[in-house]
């Protein structure tokens, strides 16, 4: 039984796991708005809600933890100058989550995942 076990496996080893989630959210913070599949936002939305509320402390174990996470130095530094000051009277729910359409090839439903003005 997985009670109280958060999260979600996607079929992957832990390395796979977590590089992928890794990489969305990198991609998130660099674009502002990426496609993919429900499951994966759902995920997404955990560690990019996470991201931002540790960079608001803006001090150098925030910076720590957030470069620990993102994968490109540009991406982390836009997160403590762009996103922390946008969200710093906002107490959470940083994300918005759309449906977009189903892929053709396999009938996922796909979503857009936006960082809310």
């Amino acid at each position: 039984m997985r009670h109280q076990k958060a999260g979600r496996k996607f079929g992957r080893p832990a390395a796979q796991r977590i590089a992928l989630t890794r990489n969305l959210v990198t991609a998130l913070f660099e674009h502002g708005r990426i496609e993919t599949t429900e499951a994966r936002a759902k995920e997404l939305r955990r560690w990019a809600e996470r991201l931002i509320t540790t960079s608001k402390a803006n001090d150098l174990q925030a910076r720590r933890q957030v470069a620990k996470t993102i994968t490109k130095r540009e991406v982390a530094v836009k997160c403590f100058t762009t996103y922390a000051p946008r969200y710093q009277d906002r107490p959470g729910g940083y994300t918005r989550i759309i449906p977009h359409r189903i892929r053709p090839g396999d009938g996922a439903p796909l979503v857009l995942v936006e960082l809310v003005e």
